[in-house]
């Protein structure tokens, strides 16, 4: 379950859980970042305080690996493959598509905190261009038509 408030206790859990080892550091901010779909800031300065890491350590992890965000993600991730065989079939006008219907631009979540909006250079599925991930969910094929579908289908039940 993802919260949107954060709580220093279960901070607490997820260090203790890794018996505040500095060794575990890119573990400890994945367990927060799969907890709040992010780093908030006061999370990352208790890491570096239970853990007696530099404050500007626990960042430079946080910020050189793509897993993780220092703001707030959507509960659902769109990721439009921008790839050559993605780009000559038309991920240019999916992605202008998604932008308009999401009200988003590539690295922005929208203000409900359902979506954020993300571009990638190849997802490694060439022959099913142009693809759209949502959720881990590879759609194929996308046209610019179907926009609106794929992301109604993943925005049921408020996941």
């Amino acid at each position: 379950m993802v919260e949107t408030e954060v709580s220093l206790e279960k901070v607490e859990k997820i260090i203790d859980g890794y018996k505040a080892d500095p060794n575990m550091l890119i573990q400890i901010l994945l367990g927060i970042q799969r907890q709040y779909r992010w780093l908030p800031s006061e999370a990352l300065k208790l890491v570096s305080k239970r853990l007696g890491v530099p404050l500007s350590r626990v960042y430079q992890i946080a910020t050189f690996y793509k897993a993780f965000s220092l703001v707030p993600k959507g509960r659902h991730d769109c990721v439009v493959c921008m790839g050559t065989a993605c780009h000559v079939r038309g991920s240019p006008r999916v992605l202008e598509r998604i932008q308009e219907t999401l009200g988003i631009l590539p690295g922005e979540t929208t203000p409900d905190l359902k979506f954020s909006l993300e571009t990638v250079n190849c997802v490694g599925c060439c022959a099913m261009g142009p693809v759209v991930v949502v959720d881990d969910k590879y759609h194929s094929k996308v046209l610019v038509s179907e926009v609106e579908k794929v992301i109604k289908s993943h925005d049921q039940g408020g996941k």
